[in-house]
């Protein structure tokens, strides 16, 4: 699978160790940035990265900060962009089933490393469910997004 991820300084050591989880899994990563620890803002890296899943040319896109809620935020302007924030198992089982989520944010302080790659591999496993409630509310979202 192709994967685009991205941080901003909070997220760095998060995202260097799933980055490299990722590769070891055989996925096609590609760093959006930041490089390094230094105070960035995180918007100028986050939203390459979540434009390039908008357009297709990446599959899924994982986000990093000190909480996961800013690049969550910032993700979730995109148009296409489907960004849930995890901190538990099922929610990053149920964000994929029932939403669609083509983007998955973490807390680099709020959960551990070990964690956020057990999250990380279930939201990479776990299909669309294609119910249909399911898809006639992110067509509702999608509706929305693409008239306002």
């Amino acid at each position: 699978m192709k994967i685009a991820i991205a941080c901003d300084h909070g997220g760095y050591d998060m995202k260097e160790n799933l980055a490299a989880y990722l590769r070891e899994q055989g996925h096609e990563v590609k760093d959006f940035g930041s490089y390094s620890s230094e105070s960035i803002d995180y918007p100028d890296f986050i939203f390459p990265a979540a434009e390039a899943v908008a357009s297709g040319e990446f599959e899924r896109g994982v986000v990093v900060c000190t909480t996961g809620i800013g690049v969550s935020i910032c993700a979730n302007k995109v148009k296409g962009i489907r960004c849930a924030l995890c901190s538990d198992e099922y929610s990053a089982r149920m964000t994929r089933e029932h939403n669609d989520t083509n983007m998955i944010a973490f807390g680099g302080n709020v959960t551990t490393v070990v964690r956020a790659r057990e999250m990380l591999e279930i939201w990479l496993k776990t299909p669309f469910s294609n119910g249909e409630r399911h898809c006639r509310r992110i067509g509702k979202i999608s509706t929305y997004e693409q008239t306002h």
